[in-house]
């Protein structure tokens, strides 16, 4: 579990997004990481024992990703990040590999899974494997423990069937999607109580026949 102090120091940087605000506050920030990192270790701990592909030697610092911004090419400046963001990335991790996620923002709290917004060639290959294997694929998404917890993000979903595949396609509708990651939220009051780790030990194991698929259609 976190304790409140980490949901009230990324509520504040959100309301004084600045660098002066930060480094008066940098304290507060390194207070944080001695809650996160021992939450994080315990996960990974967790996930390991899911997932022989996840390595249990994985460093809860390397996987807290950085809370200030890449600024470069945004319109937006502001400096840092108003959320925790926890990558747990499989073993040799490239981008024919899915990761997993865990977003940590007041009022915007989820666990993800798979590819967001993968290169064009692992979105053919995910394709090609709905494409031959849907049953499977249908088995997966629909099965009631994934559909209680997870929904598929639907965010720059196709309009119109991708090129190769006609519009009556009988998978056509998982065929446009332009990601496949699966979201679970899950309540900020959640990450307050003990119980928070058992919610994402059973979100580990629920998401395990998808990130099967995905391994599968993405093998070289």
């Amino acid at each position: 579990m976190l304790h409140k102090k980490t949901f009230d120091f990324i509520k504040d940087l959100a309301q004084n997004n600045n660098r002066e605000w930060f480094a008066a506050n940098k304290h507060r920030y390194e207070e944080v990481k001695t809650d996160l990192f021992p939450f994080i270790a315990t996960l990974i701990k967790e996930l390991a024992a899911i997932d022989p592909e996840f390595s249990g030697a994985t460093e809860p610092k390397k996987a807290l990703l950085r809370i200030y911004r890449d600024i470069r090419f945004s319109p937006n400046k502001d400096p840092y990040k108003k959320h925790y963001g926890i990558a747990f990335d499989i073993k040799g991790y490239n981008e024919t590999t899915q990761s997993y996620y865990l977003h940590i923002e007041p009022g915007n709290c989820f666990f993800g899974a798979g590819f967001w917004q993968p290169e064009a060639h692992i979105l053919k290959m995910v394709r090609e494997e709905i494409d031959y294997n849907g049953s499977e694929f249908l088995e997966v998404i629909n099965h009631p423990d994934f559909k209680a917890m997870f929904r598929l993000s639907e965010e720059g979903k196709l309009k119109k069937a991708p090129k190769g595949y006609e519009p009556n396609h009988p998978q056509i509708e998982w065929l446009k999607f332009k990601s496949f990651a699966a979201m679970c939220p899950i309540a900020d009051s959640e990450f307050l109580k003990p119980t928070i780790v058992d919610k994402l030990i059973t979100a580990f194991a629920t998401i395990q026949p998808f990130m099967l698929f995905l391994r599968k259609a993405t093998a070289t």
